[in-house]
């Protein structure tokens, strides 16, 4: 009889033991994810205070009447339709950013390349020529904007005296509408040393090989630039040009202090400024931000702005991630 009965008993042993495995693992599992949370948590308290919260608040006030001293009251759409056709600022605002998003961001990035492989080349005087050129990127947003603005002085600036010395006609630079986005260009390349530093990196670590090869292949300097060197710098290239773009969402200091210095509105009490002279020219999103935010106290219209501009800033970045090869070509 016992016989008999042993096979069952061993038969019931495993699905008697299971439950109480599966109970193991999901107390294994369990321990894990708390584990994995713990390593976790700095970055997602950080993400939730510092990114989270503040977009969903965002979006909040973006559809109430809000003024800082008053309770929020909803408003729905209306902010949307007031900033998106009522607001005259707005459209001149978007423009502007987008014209430097893609002039200003590519000037540097091209001259930051370029002066890259300047240095690279350079057989000596390399320190020299390098601290030269990332100095100005040391020199502070305010200080580095008012030298470029007495700089660039229509009537007593030494560009323009150097320019009419040479025949060259003379542009009035911040006080004309049509140059003061070339201005705060040539203010940005000025500056451009800390792209240079980053793609003197890069181009140092392209293999030495893959030039020797093309050169026995017969391929010339734009050939090897073009099918050795961006393949290999691509990731750095769009490194620069992803920042870049956000920094240019951001841009807001160089403009407004170029602004008030040109028109001669240097601060002082009971001097009041509308951001963008000459006729809106200077004026950035995020300038429009703070007016309507601060100035106005008008803080559902400036949480749809800056919506906006979060939304252009994700558009870009996206583009470029999905198309990072035919930024610069794949080099086949």
């Amino acid at each position: 009889m016992s016989t008999d009965t042993l096979p069952a008993r061993e038969a019931v042993a495993p699905a008697a033991a299971s439950p109480a495995r599966r109970r193991a693992l999901r107390s294994k599992r369990r321990r894990e994810a708390l584990r994995t949370l713990a390593f976790m948590s700095p970055w997602l308290i950080g993400f939730g205070v510092f990114f989270a919260y503040p977009l969903v608040s965002t979006v909040y006030f973006s559809l109430m009447r809000y003024d800082g001293l008053n309770p929020p009251a909803w408003r729905g759409l209306d902010n949307w339709t007031y900033v998106l056709t009522d607001l005259p600022k707005f459209w001149p605002a978007m423009q502007n950013t987008l014209w430097l998003a893609v002039v200003m961001v590519a000037c540097r990035v091209v001259f930051g390349l370029g002066t890259g492989l300047l240095i690279t080349k350079v057989k000596t005087g390399t320190g020299v020529f390098r601290t030269l050129f990332y100095l100005p990127y040391l020199a502070p947003p305010v200080a580095a904007t008012l030298a470029f603005v007495f700089l660039l002085n229509p009537g007593t600036g030494p560009v323009n005296s150097l320019l009419e010395a040479a025949g060259l006609p003379a542009p009035s630079w911040f006080n004309d509408a049509d140059w003061s986005k070339p201005a705060l260009t040539v203010l940005a390349v000025w500056g451009v040393g800390d792209l240079m530093v980053i793609f003197m990196a890069a181009l140092l670590d392209v293999p030495k090989e893959q030039y020797e090869a093309a050169e026995l292949d017969g391929a010339s300097a734009w050939q090897r630039f073009r099918y050795v060197t961006l393949p290999n710098i691509s990731p750095i290239v769009l490194f620069a040009v992803v920042t870049g773009i956000i920094g240019a969402m951001q841009y807001y200091t160089q403009p407004i202090v170029a602004s008030k210095v040109a028109s001669g509105v240097i601060g002082g009490s009971g001097q009041t400024f509308e951001p963008g002279y000459p006729d809106d020219s200077t004026l950035t999103l995020p300038q429009l931000v703070y007016s309507l935010g601060f100035g106005r106290f008008d803080y559902g219209a400036a949480c749809v702005v800056a919506l906006v501009l979060f939304a252009l800033s994700m558009t870009f970045t996206a583009l470029l991630m999905r198309r990072r090869g035919g930024l610069i070509g794949s080099g086949d």
